[in-house]
């Protein structure tokens, strides 16, 4: 072998491999790099960059979604609001007028008779029957009269509409008045009548004088008063002030 062959094959083995020479040169260039003074505060400002636009945009998509979410609670609210705004209609009744005494002058008279009540002892319901012609009939209502047999005023025991007047042959003249409520009182064996048929009257007001019939002409001078609930007769001692 001579002399320049030898040459070759050394320089041959001498020389580095392409691809170890890229890494060197490469991982040189890198280091050179590194080794300038605004590569880490751009590196840096760069990575901010990306941080905070992330930020930014996660934050928009939070605030919107936020800002849906606030408005259907506040339409829901809205409505809601205007519903309590509108309450319900309610219907509210008239107070209930308390039961007066069919008499202007209570403590002047007294019960002569009786309502019939059908629960009471043998003793109270007899006490409580009416005679006529030899026939016994319960007594609906309760009779009121003074000790001197002498007239007194009827008034109306409770506000109403006049929807009957009659003379009777049996209990005499009588006035009927309906009130609002659907109770019927009723007044019988009266004389010189003041009120006229579809007259309204209000509690208090002049009806009539006590009189005279021929179902009760036992009873003498008197006030036959009733009280029907729902067309049934009912006891007006539960209604009246004792």
């Amino acid at each position: 072998m001579n002399d320049q062959n030898k040459k070759n094959i050394q320089i041959n083995q001498d020389a580095p491999k392409s691809d170890e020479g890229a890494q060197a040169a490469q991982a040189f260039s890198w280091k050179r790099l590194l080794t300038k003074k605004w590569v880490f505060p751009a590196t840096y400002m760069a990575a901010a960059a990306i941080i905070l636009t992330l930020l930014w945009v996660y934050q928009d998509s939070g605030t919107n979604q936020v800002a849906k979410q606030t408005t259907g609670k506040a339409g829901v609210t809205q409505s809601g609001t205007d519903s309590a705004q509108k309450p319900d209609s309610v219907s509210v009744a008239a107070p209930t007028e308390t039961f007066a005494w069919p008499v202007k002058n209570h403590s002047e008279e007294q019960v002569s008779l009786s309502f019939y009540d059908s629960k009471a002892s043998n003793e109270v319901k007899q006490a409580a029957m009416v005679e006529y012609e030899n026939t016994f009939t319960p007594h609906l209502g309760i009779d009121l009269a003074q000790q001197n047999n002498q007239p007194f005023d009827v008034v109306a025991a409770l506000s109403g509409t006049v929807t009957q007047v009659e003379k009777n042959p049996l209990v005499g003249n009588l006035v009927e008045i309906t009130s609002a409520n659907g109770i019927v009182t009723v007044y019988q064996s009266l004389a010189d009548i003041a009120v006229a048929k579809g007259t309204t009257v209000k509690q208090g007001d002049l009806i009539a004088q006590a009189g005279r019939n021929e179902l009760e002409k036992d009873e003498g001078v008197h006030l036959h008063f009733e009280v029907r609930q729902s067309g049934a007769a009912v006891n007006p001692m539960q209604f009246l002030a004792q």
